[in-house]
């Protein structure tokens, strides 16, 4: 069973950075695409970026383009979500999750199959 845990959230003020690691145990990443989703209370959660499994190919929700990059490290069965910029519709919970079965990128939670348990950013006005 893998196992996937996300640190580094906090509270920030608006305009500050933050950088997401999601350590992953059991199968190595590198046979899979990563993905980081967020989610607000009452509403769905949405994606925000994905990474293919040897990291050339990302992709990235309209809202936090030129703002947050995804990267991994696969020697490291880590990924990371650099987050700069952040304005206070950026506050949620985020998720990372793991997709053995992609072959380059998704944008759908429903393809990934493990989740980490989610880790708050709430940033301040």
């Amino acid at each position: 069973q893998e196992q996937l845990v996300e640190s580094g959230g906090g509270l920030v003020q608006s305009g500050a950075s933050l950088r997401l690691s999601c350590s992953v145990s059991g199968r190595a990443v590198s046979s899979a695409v990563m993905g980081w989703f967020r989610q607000v209370p009452g509403k769905e959660r949405e994606f925000v970026a994905t990474i293919s499994r040897t990291g050339s190919t990302t992709r990235y929700t309209d809202s936090v383009k030129g703002r947050f990059t995804i990267s991994r490290d696969n020697a490291r069965n880590t990924v990371y979500l650099q987050m700069n910029n952040l304005k206070p519709e950026d506050t949620a919970v985020y998720y990372c999750a793991i997709d053995f079965g992609g072959f380059l990128v998704s944008t759908t939670e429903f393809d990934y199959d493990y989740w980490g348990q989610g880790t708050q950013v709430t940033v301040s006005s």
